[in-house]
């Protein structure tokens, strides 16, 4: 496959990741703390390491992840997605406990357009093993023409997922009712770039159309903020962490604001309303934001 990038054979996918990660405030390159783990002929470093570049072509895709674990905190990057005609293709960039049976999961999958269509990002919980929460919102800008931040918060009252730090779901600890909420596993932060045309644009109607290729999405700014494990002991229980304060507990009133008109505008599926699924609605549907 490289021989295949190198003469122009193969048409290719590829997207760079700028990263300025900082685990508990500490800046860091590629190899300090990421591996790679699919595929490592198609992940190359740019910038000493401060940037890499993913590539999938029509035989493999790619995928990296963080060295350690972490338990709570933020996890954030800025991405500009692929421009134009990127139908078929799913960039994704998650936090996964890597425990099959009970696994715990936070996903943000950003799913290829046809050109002049909005741009779809998939959100999916997975708690003590427990996943098929997905919820789909078109977002409100062109994610091709600019860099937005996609941040992810976790503690131990909710998990919220943030864009440009507009709130896009809320998943509330009401472990009170008996609600599987992740918080006994670390979970390690995944970046994966590749084909899914099986589903991802309209349900698998729209193919990738590889004479549009090479399509590009660039990542930066990638940063965590979270207890590393193994780390300092009592640091997931610290009720002193940033990220554990009052501030972050629920959702302040301009964020409230800005959740209702984003669920009022722009949600397109959500788990909780889909009675073909769930003639009940799940339990933590019910919880109140």
């Amino acid at each position: 496959m490289g021989m295949g990038l190198r003469n122009g054979f193969l048409l290719i996918l590829s997207c760079v990741v700028t990263l300025s990660l900082s685990v508990l405030g500490r800046p860091a390159t590629f190899l300090e703390d990421f591996r790679i783990t699919w595929s490592d002929s198609h992940i190359r470093q740019i910038d000493g390491g401060r940037a890499i570049q993913l590539v999938l072509d029509q035989n493999s895709g790619c995928g990296f992840a963080s060295k350690r674990q972490y338990l709570f905190g933020r996890v954030s990057m800025k991405i500009k997605l692929i421009p134009g005609d990127s139908a078929g293709t799913v960039t994704a960039f998650y936090m996964n406990s890597v425990t099959d049976a009970v696994r715990d999961e936070l996903d943000f999958e950003f799913l290829g357009n046809r050109t002049g269509q909005p741009y779809t990002v998939q959100t999916n919980i997975y708690a003590h093993g427990k996943g098929d929460r997905e919820q789909r919102v078109n977002l409100w800008f062109d994610p091709a023409a600019d860099f937005h931040t996609y941040s992810i918060m976790w503690n131990h009252h909710q998990i919220v997922f943030y864009i440009d730090e507009v709130p896009i779901r809320v998943y509330k600890n009401n472990e009170a009712r008996n609600i599987p909420y992740p918080k006994l596993q670390p979970m390690g932060v995944y970046s994966t770039l590749w084909e899914a045309d099986d589903w991802a644009t309209r349900g698998g109607l729209e193919k990738i159309d590889w004479t549009k290729a090479p399509f590009l999405a660039y990542y930066k700014d990638f940063d965590i903020e979270g207890c590393p494990v193994p780390g300092p002991v009592n640091c997931a229980t610290n009720s002193r962490n940033w990220w554990e304060g009052t501030a972050y507990q629920a959702l302040n009133a301009m964020e409230a604001k800005r959740y209702s008109w984003v669920r009022m505008n722009h949600v397109i599926y959500d788990y909780c309303t889909d009675k073909s699924r769930y003639p009940v609605t799940p339990p933590e549907c019910m919880s109140i934001i």
